[in-house]
């Protein structure tokens, strides 16, 4: 003969919560209908492949000197924004240069907006491990520039432009 006591005769199903239905075994639902929280886990579902990042890798020292150079010489960034970042020759060099702002966009028709300029390519060379010498091709509409720059390391294994010269400002053809 069994005995049957109470808590023998409800059977542990699922737990439901009083807020709201579940919306799956053993997951309480806690927020509004169809709404997501971008801090809660997916649950078994894998998140979509577009919502998969990748970190890009940082630029090369040539490459980001690159585009901080034409920033300052197209004067979309103040000089100052390179003082920690060059040697004091380069820095002077630059303080003579950004005035003029030799690489910003000539305008290109009657009330046309000119490009914005941008680089083209960047190249190399290593003399010694601890200097780059580069040169960046800079197109602003239908120009082609030239920049050179030299990069050294210093002590503290910061890269810093120690010397810039740019390609000649009046058309060579």
């Amino acid at each position: 003969m069994t005995v049957t006591t109470e808590s023998d005769a409800r059977t542990p199903t699922r737990n439901r919560s009083l807020r709201g239905a579940s919306t799956g075994p053993g997951r309480p639902r806690t927020g509004p209908p169809g709404r997501r929280d971008s801090r809660r886990p997916a649950g078994p579902r894998a998140a979509p492949a577009s919502a998969v990042r990748f970190r890009a890798s940082p630029p090369a020292p040539h490459e980001w000197f690159a585009e901080q150079l034409l920033l300052t010489l197209s004067g979309q960034r103040p000089v100052h924004a390179l003082l920690g970042h060059a040697l004091p020759a380069a820095y002077d060099r630059l303080v003579e240069l950004a005035p003029q702002a030799p690489l910003r966009p000539t305008a290109s028709g009657a009330g046309r907006r000119a490009p914005a300029p941008a680089v083209r390519h960047c190249g190399l060379c290593r003399p010694r491990p601890d200097v780059i010498e580069a040169f960046a091709r800079i197109a602003s509409g239908e120009r082609l520039r030239a920049l050179a720059f030299r990069l050294e390391r210093g002590g503290d294994a910061r890269w810093r432009c120690a010397a810039l010269d740019i390609g000649p400002s009046s058309p060579v053809w």
